[in-house]
């Protein structure tokens, strides 16, 4: 084989060699079981979710609380089938982060600053005590919580809005949290308090 003729040769040799890796690369049969990170697009009525480059795959019972955006690990078997295992960790998920209050209102001095923390079970938590002095009308507001701590529906608890007097925080969906259903009428004067710990552990959908 004459020199020019070997090197034609060796270039295809060489270029069905590197079509036999890239199809090697993109077959789950040749390369195995995999895994990767993926973000969430849509979340179907199946159990299953599908990424914004187009898997769809099933979820785990422990991935329970599925949302558009969410930073996922995703993982495929040799038979090519996609699982989502579990929502990676956003930055600051699972920690308490401070809420704004309405106007007039304040943090309670030696108690929790007012906060809220997402769980992974499809549910919220909120923290601390804040207080205003003066007249409290009934459905005011005492602070406005942002989207993402907002339930689908409302959540009514009790709490003592001061001593011997109590009262109705209801949270509603627009994230709004009033005070309302005096129990005695309350005084024009004096300290209230919203106990933003009642809520305990409330549902976001």
């Amino acid at each position: 084989m004459n020199p020019s003729a070997r090197a034609v040769t060796d270039r295809i040799a060489a270029a069905v060699r590197d079509q036999a890796i890239a199809a090697s690369a993109d077959s789950p049969r040749v390369r195995g079981a995999d895994w990767r990170t993926a973000t969430v697009a849509t979340v179907n009525t199946d159990g299953t979710i599908v990424t914004t480059d187009g898997i769809t795959a099933r979820r785990l019972l422990s991935y329970s609380f599925p949302r558009a955006g969410d930073q996922v690990v995703i993982t495929q078997s040799s038979a090519g089938n996609w699982v989502a295992l579990a929502e990676t960790a956003a930055t600051g998920a699972g920690q308490w982060i401070a809420f704004s209050l309405a106007s007039g209102w304040a943090a309670t001095v030696g108690y929790y600053t007012p906060a809220y923390r997402i769980n992974d079970d499809g549910t919220a938590s909120l923290s601390g005590m804040a207080s205003m002095t003066g007249a409290l009308a009934a459905g005011a507001t005492v602070a406005t919580l942002p989207a993402e701590a907002r339930p689908a529906s409302r959540v009514r608890v009790t709490a003592q809005v001061a001593a011997g007097y109590f009262c109705v925080l209801t949270l509603d969906p627009g994230g709004a949290i009033t005070t309302g259903d005096f129990n005695p009428a309350l005084p024009g004067t004096g300290t209230k308090y919203s106990q933003f710990d009642v809520f305990g552990r409330y549902r976001l959908l």
